[in-house]
């Protein structure tokens, strides 16, 4: 009790300083640790200054800074998945920023039958043709996410330019981080599958006239 009645403010700053870095530590998602990692940093730049600390006073004005931008790009995603979410139909428009960008001449192929899963796609224009399933996609479709959810991770059907494509390519390791940063855009993803398996013919009239519909490789 002597030793808490001992304190100084600034002594309790440092303490709390410490307790929200052990924090940050611990938690599963990007937005928590960003707030906790400025509210550190904040309470540890106070503390130094007092205390004249001038190693760990500039270590936390360059961490401030980097964590402050962190949480916007984090909270400015969260927001645009938010739009996302609520737009019918999805809206990925989002894998623009992550994704990279590839343009394809009409009759180009982006993948064949077999080929490992390594991207999944953004159409921002053209048309592309999921030959094997009789399935035309257009600009603001998503396809070639099938492939990420199976064992093997290779295509199971061939993607043709149907005519010039502007395309947006995104990684695994992208979507993970996507995925990661908000669980909203994975559930995004499920929903945009589970809507080709419960309504094809709506989505996907070519598959309808054709043999049974399926979803892009």
């Amino acid at each position: 009790m002597d030793l808490l009645a001992n304190l100084t403010w600034i002594e309790v700053i440092g303490w709390l300083a410490s307790i929200l870095t052990v924090a940050s530590y611990s938690v599963s998602t990007m937005l928590p640790l960003r707030t906790l990692a400025i509210s550190s940093s904040i309470c540890f730049a106070l503390y130094s200054f007092s205390n004249q600390l001038w190693p760990l006073l500039v270590m936390e004005l360059i961490l401030l800074p980097i964590n402050m931008y962190r949480f916007w790009e984090v909270l400015s995603l969260r927001m645009k998945l938010g739009r996302a979410s609520a737009a019918q139909p999805m809206d990925f428009s989002l894998i623009k920023t992550y994704g990279k960008r590839l343009r394809f001449n009409q009759g180009s192929v982006v993948f064949k039958k077999g080929d490992k899963a390594d991207n999944l796609y953004f159409i921002e224009a053209g048309r592309i043709m999921i030959e094997e399933l009789g399935i035309e996609l257009s600009d603001g479709d998503i396809f070639g996410e099938i492939a990420f959810f199976t064992h093997s991770q290779s295509r199971m059907a061939s993607a043709r330019c149907v005519s010039a494509a502007e395309v947006y390519a995104l990684s695994e390791k992208q979507l993970m981080r996507l995925q990661f940063e908000d669980p909203s855009f994975g559930m995004a993803i499920m929903r945009t599958i589970t809507q080709r398996l419960i309504d094809p013919e709506r989505k996907y009239p070519l598959a309808a006239e054709g043999s049974a519909p399926s979803l892009p490789a």
